[in-house]
């Protein structure tokens, strides 16, 4: 999604249609855990995250957008700099530029399937995890005709667990409580 677009990503119906605060707590996002939100947009994840880690976790928000990412900034500024937890993140397509062995929990909200390197990028995600350290997409699930999104922006259980085996991750948990999105996570294979 172009930066042009962010105004949909802070839509007032939101909330209720992804329910960031569920998805929080099937993660199991808590204090001091460090946290990539790949794709972070506008940072609407990421601001919650920020929260939810605390003091002394982190948040690695990246994007390829430079213009998203000055809109977390801003969001940061107006909350009085109240997320100083958050570390911004250029990455590109050939590159997510996170630091190695870090992440507790890589989150990837409606943007892995916009990815143009998924393996490539899924390869260095891996390595910026410790060990024990989880990936979770978050997509709109595709075998429900109820969700209103269009179909190249939806992925099935099955294309998300066979793009997972083939880049070396294998699925550890599968939660279909959001209303319209399924959370996948997993871990490397070599974990």
């Amino acid at each position: 999604m172009s930066w042009e677009g962010a105004d949909w990503l802070e839509r007032s119906s939101r909330e209720q249609e992804e329910q960031p605060g569920l998805l929080l707590e099937l993660l199991r996002v808590s204090q001091g855990q460090s946290v990539g939100d790949i794709g972070a947009g506008s940072g609407y994840l990421t601001m919650r995250l920020a929260a939810r880690v605390g003091p002394t976790g982190r948040v690695y928000a990246t994007d390829v957008q430079p213009e998203m990412l000055a809109m977390i900034a801003s969001k940061i500024a107006r909350a009085d700099g109240s997320a100083p937890n958050v570390v911004l993140v250029e990455a590109s397509e050939r590159d997510a530029r996170l630091p190695p062995r870090t992440l507790d929990l890589v989150v990837m909200v409606d943007a892995y399937h916009e990815l143009a390197r998924p393996k490539e990028t899924l390869a260095q995600i891996a390595t910026s995890l410790r060990p024990g350290g989880r990936l979770a997409l978050v997509e709109y699930r595709a075998e429900d005709p109820a969700v209103p999104i269009k179909p190249e922006h939806k992925m099935t259980l099955a294309q998300i667990r066979a793009e997972l085996d083939a880049a070396a991750f294998r699925i550890v948990e599968v939660h279909e409580q959001l209303p319209r999105q399924r959370v996948v996570v997993a871990r490397p294979k070599s974990d």
